[in-house]
C-alpha cells in the first residue's frame, strides 16, 4: 500500500486575479515515484466560455506550463473523444516527455484524460466544470507516474509551481474571452 504524504495545502485569495480563492492539494508517494494533485478555481465566466479552452490544443499550449506541442492524432466523428500527443519540456533538469492520451469529453461537464502510450507510466487526469451562478468552478485532478526516476522533491516542486500557474492561466484566458 502506498504511503501518501500531504505536502501542500493552500487556500488563499489572489487580489490581482479578482480576489477569488483557489485550492491546491499535492501528495507524493513517499517511497515511490507517483504523485497526485487536486486543484479548484473559481472563474468569472460561464462553462461555455471555459469548455473550449480545455478542449483545444492551441489553448492548452497557452495554459499548461511546459507544454511545447499538442497534436490531435485522431478524433471521434461526434467529438466525444480525441487521441492527443503531448510533448512537455519542463526544464533543463528533466527529460522532454512525449506521450499520447485519450481525452473523453462530456460537454460541458467534464473531460477525462488517460495515458495510452509514451514516456509516462501512468497519467490520469480530469476536469470537472460546475456552474455556480454566472461563474464556473473548475476542478482538476491528476495522478502521475513518470517513466523514469525522479526525486520526490522535484515532482512536488513541479506540481506546487505548475498547478497554480495553470489555474491562473485558465482563469485569465476564460475571463478575457468572456469579457470580449
Amino acid at each position: 500500500m502506498r504511503h501518501r504524504v500531504i505536502c501542500l495545502l493552500l487556500l488563499f485569495g489572489l487580489p490581482a486575479l479578482g480576489g477569488d480563492a483557489y485550492d491546491v492539494i499535492v501528495s507524493v508517494d513517499a517511497a515511490g515515484q507517483s504523485g497526485e494533485a487536486s486543484a479548484t478555481i473559481r472563474i468569472r465566466a460561464s462553462r461555455e466560455a471555459v469548455w473550449p479552452l480545455l478542449a483545444s490544443c492551441s489553448e492548452e499550449l497557452r495554459i499548461v506550463p511546459g507544454l511545447v506541442s499538442c497534436q490531435v492524432m485522431e478524433s471521434a466523428p461526434d467529438h466525444s473523444w480525441q487521441r492527443i500527443r503531448h510533448v512537455v519540456d519542463y526544464s533543463w533538469y528533466l527529460p522532454r516527455l512525449t506521450y499520447d492520451v485519450m481525452a473523453t469529453y462530456h460537454r460541458p461537464d467534464s473531460i477525462v484524460v488517460e495515458r495510452i502510450s509514451g514516456d509516462m507510466v501512468r497519467l490520469r487526469g480530469s476536469w470537472t466544470l460546475q456552474a455556480e451562478g454566472g461563474d464556473t468552478l473548475a476542478h482538476y485532478d491528476v495522478d502521475v507516474v513518470p517513466g523514469f526516476w525522479v526525486p520526490n522533491w522535484i515532482i512536488r516542486a513541479a506540481m506546487r509551481r505548475d498547478l497554480p500557474k495553470m489555474l491562473r492561466n485558465l482563469r485569465a484566458r476564460a475571463e478575457s474571452a468572456h469579457n470580449e
